[in-house]
């Protein structure tokens, strides 16, 4: 399952893309985007977030 970033809580600080071991996470319109097909499901971005907007995406499991 991939991570999705709460745009509303996002502060564009960058902290996630420079974790991201995979290049997953590049700058959207007004935050960060996180892609399904490249994130690899670390969990990296989310210990580093300094908002907290970062969780799991329900709506994109490989399940």
């Amino acid at each position: 399952m991939a991570y999705k970033i709460d745009s509303a809580s996002c502060i564009s600080c960058g902290a996630c893309v420079v974790e991201c071991p995979v290049d997953a996470i590049s700058p959207g319109d007004d935050t960060y985007l996180i892609s399904v097909d490249k994130c690899v499901d670390c969990g990296e971005c989310v210990s580093v977030c300094p908002m907290d907007c970062i969780a799991p995406d329900e709506h994109n499991s490989e399940e």
